[in-house]
């Protein structure tokens, strides 16, 4: 086992190898930190305005369950964001495939395989598309690039496959002339 100091040791002496492919796969949040203040102060205005109405009617207790309402909003978007810092790298050069992964928590899992030894294995569903990539060897299978949607699946598949070919047939010779 090497140390990371090791590792920048070789890297800097010329002896890292090149990666044949890299890839950082996140959760898509689709609402970026600007959105979200625009949604929730949209959505408090909206709610305290309405709340007002309804406490000038008399029914003051409704303003109290606008206010649950947005403080639950925002709650949930909250944990989207949180469970959005989860990722997946996935690097391939001639001799390893690295899988590492990262829950939204923090907590590292990480897989090493030899490419030569490693299948892409996909279930395809008819109507909707690659629903799950699969590495399998030796008797392992992982599920890999769980954030993606199917087109998005589709093209990793391809990306990785080349990658994988690439590795087996090693690194290539060329000459300076």
């Amino acid at each position: 086992m090497s140390t990371g100091n090791e590792i920048e040791r070789a890297e800097s002496e010329g002896h890292a190898e090149q990666q044949i492919f890299s890839a950082l796969l996140t959760p898509h949040r689709s609402l970026n930190r600007t959105g979200f203040l625009a949604v929730m102060l949209f959505l408090s205005v909206v709610s305290f305005v309405t709340g007002i109405v309804f406490l000038m009617k008399g029914a003051w207790p409704v303003l109290g369950f606008f206010g649950l309402d947005v403080l639950v909003v925002w709650w949930a978007f909250k944990v989207n964001f949180r469970t959005g810092r989860a990722r997946e790298e996935i690097t391939v050069t001639t001799s390893e495939l690295r899988v590492r992964r990262v829950s939204h928590h923090g907590q590292v899992a990480e897989w090493t395989f030899n490419p030569l030894w490693v299948r892409l294995d996909m279930e395809v569903d008819e109507d909707f598309g690659i629903e799950h990539l699969y590495l399998i060897s030796r008797g392992h299978q992982i599920r890999i690039a769980r954030f993606l949607g199917p087109d998005e699946k589709a093209s990793f598949y391809k990306g990785l496959i080349e990658a994988l070919n690439a590795a087996k047939r090693g690194p290539t010779y060329n000459p300076v002339t």
